[in-house]
């Protein structure tokens, strides 16, 4: 992969601290290019214990203040579990409304959801009224919040995928309705639906990239300099 990273020598950090050398940053490098929005489950059961470790892991997660707003909700109900799909089945219905044509045609086939085959659903939201870390850099940006959620997820997916564990994010929801399903506090506000389970295949580029939605745009488009 472009950007891999070639140097012998490891990182000389402060004292104490661990020093991740070469081959580390090489394999880290090839997790980053493997982390994928897995779909497409096996309906093997994952270790609870399994689950609690990436769930610690999720937690190790930066946040704003040292707030971690993270409330992570495992969605072991299954009358809970269908209400979830048929939140996606309506807001997936609206948002294919929306297309017209071939990309409208495109849309209908795309598989954008593991809710049926996942073994495990996890409702991510973020405690928006949270005192832990006493407001510290939410002043002015008070979106920090929900962002440090988002450094969990992302953390958690990472995790996952080192274990060999797919993850994927399902944002065609209607959050109000997925927060009442779950009967959570309604200062909660929900961040990420996630599915996790092992994939029933694994590809090194996207999935929406392989069915022609979207592809991947260089690096070079996305940086600027001022």
């Amino acid at each position: 992969m472009s950007g891999t990273p070639t140097s012998t020598e490891p990182e000389q950090g402060a004292p104490g601290a661990p020093a991740f050398d070469a081959a580390f940053a090489r394999a880290f490098h090839e997790l980053l290019g493997w982390r994928r929005d897995v779909r497409r489950f096996l309906e093997t059961p994952l270790d609870p214990d399994l689950v609690e470790t990436l769930l610690a892991q999720a937690h190790m997660a930066p946040s704003v203040g040292n707030s971690q707003p993270w409330r992570f909700v495992l969605v072991e109900d299954e009358v809970r579990r269908d209400a979830v799909r048929a939140n996606f089945r309506e807001a997936n219905a609206d948002a294919l409304a929306s297309y017209d044509g071939e990309r409208a045609g495109l849309y209908a086939q795309l598989k954008l959801e593991g809710l049926t085959a996942a073994p495990v659903q996890l409702a991510v939201f973020c405690d928006e009224a949270t005192c832990q870390g006493g407001g510290l850099g939410r002043r002015t940006m008070p979106e920090m919040l929900a962002y440090s959620c988002v450094c969990a997820v992302n953390t958690l997916w990472l995790a996952a995928r080192a274990r060999g564990i797919g993850m994927g994010w399902v944002s065609i929801l209607d959050p109000v309705r997925a927060r009442e399903t779950l009967e959570v506090p309604s200062d909660w506000r929900l961040i990420a639906y996630l599915c996790l389970g092992y994939p029933v295949e694994e590809h090194p580029d996207p999935e929406l990239e392989r069915a022609g939605w979207e592809a991947r745009s260089g690096l070079s488009e996305r940086i600027f300099r001022r």
